[in-house]
């Protein structure tokens, strides 16, 4: 009985190694493939004016490969998102779980989830058809396809990650601790925010890196309503090119293995640093605010 166990025990700790070992195998392959096709384009363009350059006009000649543009577009769009997606969904957390009775409870939360399972082409077309034209009349702009619409396009689907994951960080705080916070006289917002908060930030952090990783990476969205100008923008009105819109929509058109082939793989590795940077600086504000949690409570 104590060997067929052991067997047992033995086999799932194999199932579960080979699983890990196979997804960070084909992560290695996916980065080995990804830099392989990215990094000739150094050869013949050098990485500093790949970077800084202000101009991409890949078919001209001689071609221009200046992705600073798109990655300042990548970061005004997800810098807005955030702006607008963490507010939101961390208030709408806090009145789903302190604040809602138990009927609205049951009825919102499902709502809410349900809003993560919209595929991203149904947004954009929302954004694309619906939300431009409004913003275009409504605020007299240019145009509705723009960095703003963008922004809101990418709150909106990052804003269910976010509520759902902090709603249950903050459902999950000891009422032990609640019970002794108002029993010391504090009042119920205090309590929420004085105790509640700290307690679950590395749930609400977690939420946010979630959602926000969407976002930043997100292709179809940006694609449909960001406006496709590859040039930096003077407001939050101005039409933009995020970094996955401007490779979604010309590698199709690159030669094989030609320098715009090489420099769209390229805008994939800065990409790909981008948001390992987001996720390293999230992993480690959200490891401080549990280790704050942990002092407080």
């Amino acid at each position: 009985m104590a060997l067929s166990r052991q067997i047992k025990e033995r086999a799932i700790r194999a199932g579960f190694f080979t699983t890990a070992f196979t997804s960070i195998f084909v992560l290695a392959l996916i980065l080995f493939f990804l830099f392989k096709e990215g990094l000739p384009i150094f050869d013949v363009y050098p990485i500093k004016k790949f970077l800084f350059g202000t101009e991409w006009y890949p078919t001209a000649d001689p071609p221009d490969f200046g992705i600073f543009p798109l990655l300042v577009g990548s970061i005004l769009v997800t810098v807005a998102s955030s702006a607008i997606a963490i507010p939101l969904g961390v208030m709408t957390a806090i009145y789903l779980a302190e604040i809602a009775s138990h009927r609205v409870r049951s009825i919102v939360k499902p709502m809410v989830e349900l809003l993560a399972a919209l595929p991203s082409v149904v947004i954009g077309f929302f954004g694309m058809v619906v939300f431009a034209p409004f913003l275009q009349n409504w605020l007299d702009v240019a145009t509705g396809l723009n960095l703003f619409n963008a922004a809101v396009m990418l709150a909106f689907m990052s804003v269910p990650t976010i509520c759902s994951i902090s709603e249950d960080a903050i459902y999950g705080v000891p009422n032990e601790l609640k019970e002794a916070s108002l029993a010391l006289g504090a009042t119920h917002w205090e309590t929420i925010f004085k105790v509640v908060l700290p307690a679950s930030l590395s749930g609400i952090s977690t939420g946010v890196i979630l959602g926000m990783s969407r976002a930043i990476g997100e292709t179809m969205v940006v694609l449909m309503v960001a406006g496709g100008a590859g040039l930096i923008p003077e407001s939050i009105f101005d039409p933009v090119r995020p970094m996955p819109a401007s490779i979604a929509a010309e590698m199709a058109e690159a030669p094989f293995q030609g320098d715009h082939y090489y420099a769209l793989f390229a805008t994939g590795i800065v990409l790909f640093l981008f948001t390992l940077l987001f996720n390293v600086l999230a992993d480690y504000i959200a490891e401080k605010h549990k280790q704050v949690g942990a002092a407080t409570l």
